[in-house]
């Protein structure tokens, strides 16, 4: 009976992710000019555009790096715990916003390390980075990212059925209706820590390997040569 519960709540969390992420992709989106201006006016970033993230120390960087994650954390939680009062009942819409918020966070954290995504294949890089927040190796798929369309839609299901494996025996809990809430929020707030940690991780290796292969150096008080958009 534990098993048939845990192969069907595998099976719940895999199609609300694969939703959430799908509904993501078509309309969730960080502004980035209005996120420039955040990263400006709340973060006290000394940037013009994205290309002088290049020109910053790295610890200032990846303190706005833990704080955009801490925030995505807290309203992950807030999420969670409204909607783990209705215990299992309540999954597909709490992974729908979950996923929200989880991809903005990712998108956030692109930008910051200087990666925008204006074009197909900067779309591809940022879900090859959703991707290895969640564990998923997608070398083989690599080959067919400037298929945007199909690429996509299968980088989701990837997520999808390698997340569902890791936080189903997490998840399990909610199907205790006092305790639901409480769980629900400690689970939203350790996905979105998770993943948070590990997109970061990706955008940092990016981001000191493009300044190892332009030779760039941080300047304190100013910025230096642009760099495209995105560049990887």
């Amino acid at each position: 009976m534990a098993d048939e519960r845990k192969s069907w709540l595998r099976r719940t969390v895999e199609s609300g992710l694969q939703r959430g992420l799908t509904r993501a992709y078509q309309g969730v989106r960080v502004d980035p000019r209005k996120f420039l201006l955040q990263l400006r006016v709340a973060y006290r970033l000394p940037i013009s555009g994205y290309h002088g993230v290049y020109s910053l120390e790295m610890h200032e960087l990846d303190a706005v790096a833990d704080s955009i994650i801490r925030s995505g954390m807290k309203m992950a939680a807030l999420e969670g715990a409204g909607f783990g009062l209705g215990g299992l009942l309540t999954i597909v819409p709490d992974l729908g916003i979950l996923s929200a918020i989880t991809m903005r966070t990712i998108q956030k954290l692109s930008l910051l390390y200087g990666f925008e995504y204006n074009t197909d294949d900067e779309i591809a890089e940022l879900w090859v980075a959703a991707a290895s927040a969640a564990g998923v190796d997608l070398s083989r798929e690599l080959l067919e990212k400037q298929v945007i369309n199909k690429f996509v839609p299968r980088v989701i299901q990837r997520i999808a059925a390698r997340a569902s494996t890791e936080v189903v025996e997490k998840w399990a809990g909610r199907v205790i209706p006092l305790a639901s809430s409480a769980i629900g929020a400690g689970l939203n707030y350790w996905f979105v820590r998770a993943w948070g940690q590990r997109a970061l991780m990706h955008f940092r290796q990016r981001h000191l390997a493009v300044r190892q292969r332009e030779h760039l150096r941080p300047v304190i008080g100013g910025e230096q040569a642009s760099l495209p958009a995105g560049k990887p």
